[in-house]
């Protein structure tokens, strides 16, 4: 994918810059960590490669994926394979779970968050990250987006409070990122002709991003909450 390219290409400060959303999903995790007390037990539900784990040495981690969204990822070093909507585990097993671009991936989603929920211990803290405007990945196991009124439903219906559901960057930052996305349409030494014209305003717009203070356009939301 063109975003794997750019990690690669650019340097890490650069990278982080063009890569918002990753970048704040990274940190968001990071102090999800950094909540919890140590030996905490938790669950990332829909882990993929278990990329978060790394995250999580202080505390007890359990990653469960399907093990289908990625032909080419390596699911080898899940703990369990298994389904979001009927999870293999008592009620009260985790003290917290994360849900990391995931949630577009179920087609139940509201089925998937009361999971979530019954396993968490009373006060157990949730941390989601959703896509609003985003491309379709990891097809045919793409089915959903999601608004911040969205998201706020399906926790509050699943019993979760102290609720918060925040943009991850607002239109301008999402004009930069399609501007990147424009490049994946350009075959072979064409990329780097496209680039001349594409990469200049993909940089520079990120810092008008203030002027959108609503944020109703973005790139996707990061969601806490308490059970």
């Amino acid at each position: 994918m063109i975003y794997d390219s750019l990690r690669e290409l650019l340097p890490a400060s650069l990278a982080r810059y063009v890569m918002h959303f990753e970048s704040e999903i990274e940190v968001a995790v990071i102090e999800f960590a950094a909540g919890l007390p140590k030996a905490a037990r938790v669950f990332d539900a829909g882990a993929g490669e278990g990329s978060y784990r790394e995250h999580f040495h202080a505390q007890r981690y359990c990653g469960l994926d399907l093990g289908v969204g990625d032909g080419a990822w390596d699911y080898s070093k899940l703990d369990v394979l298994g389904d979001l909507t009927s999870l293999p585990f008592r009620d009260g097993t985790f003290d917290g779970t994360l849900n990391v671009v995931t949630l577009e991936h179920v087609r139940e989603p509201a089925r998937v968050i009361e999971e979530l929920a019954r396993v968490l211990t009373p006060d157990g803290r949730i941390l989601i990250v959703a896509p609003h405007e985003w491309e379709e990945h990891q097809q045919p196991h793409d089915y959903f987006r999601y608004t911040r009124y969205g998201l706020r439903y399906l926790l509050e219906r699943a019993g979760f409070r102290e609720i918060q559901v925040e943009p991850v960057g607002g239109f301008f930052r999402l004009l930069s990122r399609r501007l990147l996305n424009a490049l994946q349409f350009f075959p072979g030494p064409f990329v780097l002709v496209a680039a001349v014209f594409f990469a200049p305003p993909a940089l520079l717009l990120p810092m008008l991003d203030v002027l959108d203070k609503k944020r109703n356009f973005t790139l996707g939301y990061i969601c806490t909450a308490r059970k």
